[in-house]
């Protein structure tokens, strides 16, 4: 996949408003493979259900939506799983981890279904992200912060066109997010893949190509 186009696209529960100013909705928005995009919002404005509508979670939104030349209005439930499993990433604002399973579990459940990551490459991100002694640590127990980490691991172990993170170090001092960035970087470059952040505040310092204000 090599873009992802939306057009004239809105939130059903915007359409009676009259008042809608926007980068995104309603108008031509192209994200590109390789470059790197930031959507700002205020909160209630979309910014979640955007990612949602994008991934195929909801399918509750006005126009339409690109991938490459293929609205996604078409696509069927094998395809989605094709999307999910080799093109598009996502860490979801609420991170929906496990609470049960351990840091290490959450990780692996997916990297087992992906085979993507080798194990000496997710322990090194462990490492860098300061919560190597939390391998065996339960999400349920661990600060969101921390959590954070974890989620932001877990979506890097599958192979990605585009990687989607959703408000993902509202919860981080600036010395963890800043590896955090980093990281991201570094595996959507070995990837040449899109990086599309989202922000309400706080948000993560990349290099943006193109910033929208939802």
């Amino acid at each position: 996949m090599n873009t992802i186009t939306l057009r004239n696209t809105l939130p059903e529960v915007f359409s009676q408003r009259t008042d809608i100013q926007s980068d995104v909705w309603l108008q031509e928005v192209v994200f590109e493979k390789e470059k790197t995009y930031l959507v700002e919002a205020n909160s209630g404005t979309g910014k979640s259900s955007l990612c949602s509508y994008i991934y195929g979670y909801r399918k509750d939104f006005q126009g339409d939506i690109f991938f490459n030349q293929t609205n996604i209005h078409n696509l069927s439930i094998h395809q989605w799983v094709e999307q999910r499993k080799g093109h598009l990433a996502l860490m979801w604002q609420e991170l929906r981890l496990f609470p049960e399973l351990t840091a290490m579990e959450n990780v692996l459940i997916k990297n087992k279904l992906t085979g993507y990551q080798k194990r000496k490459t997710i322990d090194e991100w462990f490492e860098r992200l300061g919560i190597s002694d939390k391998h065996d640590a339960l999400i349920g127990r661990m600060s969101f912060g921390q959590q954070q980490r974890v989620a932001l691991i877990r979506t890097m172990c599958q192979p990605f066109d585009f990687i989607f993170v959703d408000e993902p170090i509202s919860h981080l001092d600036d010395s963890n997010s800043s590896i955090m960035a980093d990281m991201l970087m570094e595996e959507a470059k070995r990837q040449g893949a899109g990086v599309i952040a989202t922000s309400i505040g706080k948000r993560i310092e990349l290099h943006y190509d193109k910033q929208y204000k939802l």
